[in-house]
């Protein structure tokens, strides 16, 4: 089953990826991801410890968002800002927005009972509500760091496709296992099966890497001013989602963890920091180096877990690690 795309020149222009996190949007794809159980490697720790901690009050929110199939658009709006902000326009939603985006949901899902009654009972909606946010609570907020750092390093990467060779080597290096762009048009291989066309007319998509999405794109073809089609963040350091850095990791590291302690090295790691998705010339620029000595110091941080390099095409990328990340707001 494939879902098409299609684009006009226009389209092309208006094209743009979506930079800061979308608190609620991305709760909803952490949701779906409790439900399931594939891709344990990368996955199944944080499931295991979600599920363990959340309260029986969250059964609300695992009812009315199904690991696949629809979710009401009132709960995903894709704008960022404070979950606290977010969570209390769900409960300031209108009632007509809400019996609307229901009725939309029911045409291709059962819904539980209660659901309907969100529209008219503002004490449901705000149980709902606060069900949301404690799962927020539990699922996301403890893991934010690694969330925005692998954000970060997708969209440096986007960036240089861009710069590189335009729109439509973005869209191509999306994800080519289940999104392949055939000019002028953008297949999506959707996991609920869903197919049809979509004609952007001028308005062009907004592409926005999640953390949590691994194995299918994510399409939300009514959002104004223009849908949106969600994708997986290049997770290039391997680490399953919810890994900790541990600071001690740093005293049993024998040799190359030891040797960052020296200034120039502790620069060069400050630098990536800095700039997550730097090249090694712009690296050796910030740090005020010579670009060997840049490159021979990446080399070093790279051994010791503190960055993460990755390939596009004949340029390497640099980003931090959440281990860099806690070496460096603990000096």
């Amino acid at each position: 089953m494939v879902y098409r795309i299609h684009f006009t020149a226009q389209d092309l222009a208006r094209t743009r990826v979506a930079r800061s996190p979308w608190p609620l949007w991305e709760l909803m794809i952490a949701i779906r991801e409790l439900q399931l159980r594939d891709n344990a490697a990368r996955m199944g720790s944080w499931r295991r410890r979600v599920l363990s901690e959340l309260p029986p009050q969250t059964r609300l929110v695992f009812e009315l968002v199904p690991p696949l199939g629809v979710t009401p658009s009132f709960l995903r709006p894709p704008r960022p800002g404070r979950l606290s902000e977010l969570a209390q326009s769900v409960r300031a939603t209108p009632k007509q927005r809400i019996r609307r985006d229901l009725r939309a949901v029911a045409a291709h899902q059962p819904l539980p009972s209660w659901a309907f009654r969100l529209a008219d009972d503002q004490e449901l909606l705000d149980r709902f509500t606060e069900a949301l946010t404690q799962v927020h609570a539990t699922a996301v907020a403890p893991i934010c760091a690694q969330l925005r750092a692998e954000l970060d390093s997708d969209h440096a990467l986007r960036a240089r496709e861009l710069v590189d060779g335009g729109v439509e080597r973005l869209l191509a290096g999306l994800f080519p296992r289940r999104i392949r762009w055939r000019a002028p048009v953008l297949e999506l291989a959707m996991p609920s099966g869903l197919e049809g066309d979509l004609h952007l007319e001028g308005r062009g998509l907004l592409l926005k890497p999640s953390a949590f999405l691994h194995s299918a794109p994510f399409l939300d073809a009514d959002v104004e001013p223009q849908p949106v089609v969600g994708y997986p963040a290049r997770n290039t350091n391997g680490w399953p989602l919810g890994a900790r850095a541990r600071p001690r990791d740093a005293e049993r590291a024998p040799g190359p963890l030891v040797s960052l302690l020296g200034r120039t090295r502790a620069a060069v790691l400050h630098a990536v920091a800095e700039r997550p998705g730097c090249t090694t010339t712009e690296l050796a620029a910030t740090a005020g180096i010579a670009l060997a000595s840049a490159s021979e110091h990446a080399a070093v941080l790279r051994q010791a877990g503190l960055i993460i390099t990755q390939r596009h095409r004949n340029t390497a990328l640099h980003s931090p690690t959440l281990t860099g990340m806690a070496l460096l707001n603990t000096g």
